[in-house]
């Protein structure tokens, strides 16, 4: 195979594609390369049932269910190891985002406080978050709202008893019910994580059952003091999403700016840097360049990209090709997603690697800390640095791939109904049902997580995503995903062109009734924590139709999931009743229990999420046939609900 067709099948991102043969030429390892290289991986490790727990092992069982070693050395079965490992992996994606719910927390308590150089921008949603919480608001100072909100949201990470305030909070009464009644309702972030921490350890919980509703019942906190926390602190403090349009793709690098990446998830840092940015312009223009440039990666992106319109790079699988440019002077990392490889990059060309956060630090990179009290002291020192860095750009190795693709964001929930309202003032959620029930909108399915080396970059997401288009289902994205499908033109009115004609339609209207030509055919709605704004939309839904979330035809998908945190986002949606495609699987299949209890219908196994909760985990590498998957699924619960049934078509790919 050439090498120009073997880079087409690691990416369908021409300008990444551009920039691999730059890396191969001078001889630079990039993750597509070291995912290559690990290839065959070891069948223990996929299937889930290698045991590392203790030090009597490791310990390796038959994962084919007739022959081989059926049992650990302390006797425990695939089953309960498979369990074990998958509540250890969704421990291990909750907990960043219950530690990005805490720094935001803290951040806005110190701000309230009048310790940190922050502004509450969002005094919206500080009001109704203040009023839901049975808080005085009428008269309160906007500060010591915050503040008490503040309180009451640290409590999520104190309090011995109880139910979590923020579940109480955001969660349906109906899913409240189901939980309840299955004994998983969280009360303290921190002790849920120490308690299924102890459940996994060597010596401890082995009821496979019992270790699948802790999964279940970490999928919770996840949801509620992970990513509705930081959601909606976050909106409190930087001010709730809008419309905006914005930019896509390599080419987003300026050759004639100060470029600087900023790359992670928390916005507390990746704000100040932007803000410094703007302050220091000028400089920069004293060093012969137009400006500063930020551009984003991963999650950091979309943080800035939602409320500030800032244009994105890339996503996870290719962060290091950024920096293969030439022309970046500074890169900025915060938490999560952040490949150890940078370091090794960077020491190629003049860009400078900086991490951030107190607790995590990267080997090769420099180091500014980032605390609230301090974050104007690391933006400015950021900025200043990156700006040193631009004399040092060897004009030589820059070679930014051209061309850029617009795209429109934006879309928090609050937006999304504004937008309704052109149409119905009154009842600004009516047209979406009306458009559901018709059949219009066959449903409404969520293109959530990450990309993933071990697949061909953006090709899954963009092909699930298009063939549900195509079958008139509407498209909420977040994450990695949402810039897989910016990168290709789907969160723009131009995509149109891959949707039915009835979804084309209503987009169409919604967008004119805006002063738009069309709504895009995917909704961007943000970060990785913002999955909590689609939780948001479908609960707004449900409460309006007077049924469950359960009930409703929908369904999230993950077509090139890497990421642990995809896993428990995942979990906490299948606990909402929503069923989950993944398109790389989790470490399940040396487990029929686990596996069938996750995967199989209401009924095909003695106990399924299916029945408990509504929702089950699919698992699909073909796109096109995940696709078509989820679709039945969708119809199965148009039919329970009463709603008309189109046909729908498979791909003329197939």
């Amino acid at each position: 195979m050439s090498r120009q067709v073997l880079i087409t099948d690691l990416t369908m991102d021409t300008g990444v594609q551009e920039l691999l043969v730059k890396a191969e030429q001078e001889n630079i390892e990039t993750a597509f390369q070291r995912a290559k290289e690990q290839e065959p991986h070891c069948k223990f490790g996929l299937t889930g049932v290698c045991c590392r727990r203790c030090l009597q092992g490791p310990c390796k069982v038959t994962f084919n269910g007739n022959k081989g070693i059926k049992r650990g050395v302390c006797g425990a079965t695939a089953d309960q190891i498979v369990a074990r490992n998958l509540l250890s992996l969704i421990v291990e994606g909750t907990t960043p985002h219950v530690e990005h719910a805490r720094e935001i927390l803290h951040t806005l308590l110190e701000t309230a406080e009048g310790k940190a150089p922050y502004e509450i921008k969002g005094k919206e949603k500080l009001i109704s978050i203040g009023k839901k919480l049975g808080l005085t608001v009428d008269g309160v100072e906007l500060d010591k709202l915050a503040h008490e909100v503040a309180l009451i949201a640290l409590q999520d990470f104190q309090q011995q008893s109880g139910v979590s305030h923020w579940l109480r909070l955001r969660a349906q009464d109906k899913s409240i019910e189901t939980w309840e009644k299955l004994n998983i309702l969280p009360s303290n972030a921190h002790l849920e994580i120490a308690n299924a921490i102890n459940k996994t350890a060597m010596g401890c919980e082995s009821d496979p059952v019992s270790l699948l509703l802790g999964i279940m019942k970490m999928g919770l906190v996840e949801g509620y003091d992970g990513l509705h926390l930081s959601t909606d602190l976050q909106d409190i403090l930087f001010g709730t999403p809008r419309l905006v349009k914005t930019q896509y793709r390599m080419g987003v690098i300026k050759e004639d700016y100060v470029n600087i990446a900023v790359h992670g998830h928390i916005p507390m840092v990746s704000e100040k840097v932007l803000e410094w940015s703007r302050k220091l312009n000028n400089e920069a223009k004293a060093l012969g360049a137009k400006g500063i440039n930020i551009v984003g990666i991963c999650c950091s992106a979309n943080e800035l990209l939602m409320r500030q319109g800032v244009s994105v790079a890339t996503n996870y699988a290719s962060q290091e090709l950024a920096i293969i440019t030439g022309a970046l002077e500074a890169m900025v990392v915060d938490a999560q997603c952040i490949m150890p490889g940078l370091a090794q990059v960077a020491d190629c060309y003049h860009t400078e690697l900086i991490s951030t956060l107190p607790n995590i630090k990267i080997e090769g990179a420099s180091h500014i800390d980032w605390t609230p009290e301090e974050a104007d002291k690391m933006g400015e020192e950021i900025v200043r640095r990156a700006l040193a860095h631009y004399p040092e750009r060897d004009q030589s190795k820059v070679q930014i791939p051209e061309g850029t693709v617009e795209a429109y964001a934006g879309f928090s929930v609050e937006q999304i109904v504004e937008l309704l309202a052109a149409l119905n003032g009154s009842d600004p959620l009516l047209p979406l049902i009306e458009a559901i029930a018709k059949g219009d909108i066959l449903g409404v399915v969520a293109i959530v997580g990450c990309t993933n080396p071990k697949v061909k970059q953006d090709w899954a997401n963009t092909e699930v995503a298009k063939e549900l288009m195509r079958n008139n289902v509407l498209i909420v994205a977040t994450g990695c995903s949402a810039h897989s499908l910016g990168k290709n033109g789907l969160l723009s009115p131009a995509g149109l062109e891959y949707c039915g004609e009835k979804l084309a339609s209503v987009l169409t209207a919604i967008g004119q009734a805006n002063g738009l030509p069309a709504l895009p055919p995917a909704l961007h709605m943000g970060s990785c924590v913002d999955n909590s704004r689609i939780d948001d939309l479908l609960v707004a839904l449900a409460n309006r139709l007077g049924v469950g979330v359960r009930e409703l035809p929908v369904a999230g998908s993950s077509p090139e999931n890497h990421s642990p945190k995809a896993l428990s986002i995942g979990t906490f949606f299948i606990a909402q009743g929503v069923d989950v495609h993944i398109g790389v699987n989790a470490p399940i299949t040396g487990s029929p229990l686990v596996e069938q209890a996750l995967t199989a219908n209401k009924g095909e196994f003695p106990v399924t999420t299916d029945e408990l909760f509504g929702g089950k985990l699919i698992y699909e590498a073909d796109p096109l046939q995940a696709a078509q998957t989820m679709i039945a699924r969708i119809i199965q619960k148009r039919k329970a609900l009463g709603l008309v049934c189109p046909e729908t078509t498979e791909s003329a790919a197939e």
